[in-house]
């Protein structure tokens, strides 16, 4: 059950994800070879990056073909159907939210499933929910939401400790999982409908401390 459960959210993540990286690139003005490379981007750099931390070589994403063809098919619905796409409210942040909330799990499941302990597990599938995102806005040359002031990493995380605590507690996977999707996804709704975000710098504040002098003088 574990392992089909990684196997389908992990898929479906790629997918969605895929689709934010392929709008992004479309928008961006990107000819069809860079949606297509902003497509597998966004949609495999997290799990790349998980597998390889735990050890699992060679990353899934690289090793099963049908990795390829679920971002490949994604970019070219976008690319051939972008002007659907374009009359969704936020065509990026939707799909988005739907990937983050998916591979905060499968990112859990799998680090749990290789030995890790609970708390990095949860740590692991935070990154690998973030990481397709993170790569995606670097290529666009955007700063990437996850430093930004949005609740996005924190939603991953939330996601990802519910299904560690699940794990701990022996609950049937199933149920941590919607319930982790649903915290994530509802976060991410708040801050995309409502703003909500966490505290950012205040640039006032930093200006009226002035320069510090040299050498602590």
């Amino acid at each position: 059950m574990h392992q089909l459960l990684t196997n389908v959210l992990d898929l479906g993540g790629t997918f969605v994800f895929a689709i934010s990286g392929a709008t992004t690139a479309v928008r961006r003005k990107m000819d069809v070879f860079g949606v297509l490379v902003l497509a597998f981007s966004a949609g495999n750099a997290g799990g790349i990056t998980r597998d390889l931390l735990i050890g699992a070589v060679p990353p899934a994403a690289v090793s099963h073909w049908v990795y390829l063809a679920v971002s490949v098919l994604a970019g070219l619905i976008v690319f051939f159907r972008y002007p659907l796409i374009a009359k969704l409210d936020h065509p990026v942040q939707w799909p988005d939210a739907v990937g983050l909330a998916f591979f905060a799990v499968a990112g859990t499941e799998k680090a749990l499933a290789y030995g890790l302990n609970p708390v990095m597990a949860a740590l692991l599938g935070m990154l690998t929910g973030i990481g397709g995102g993170m790569l995606r806005d670097i290529l666009a040359n955007e700063i990437p939401v996850v430093l930004r002031s949005d609740l996005y990493a924190l939603a991953a995380l939330a996601c990802a400790a519910i299904v560690a605590a699940g794990h701990v507690l022996h609950i049937h996977p199933i149920v941590p999982a919607i319930v982790g999707m649903v915290v994530c996804f509802a976060l991410r709704y708040m801050a995309i409908r409502h703003g909500w975000h966490l505290p950012e710098a205040s640039e006032s504040r930093r200006a009226g401390k002035g320069p510090r002098p040299p050498n602590g003088e």
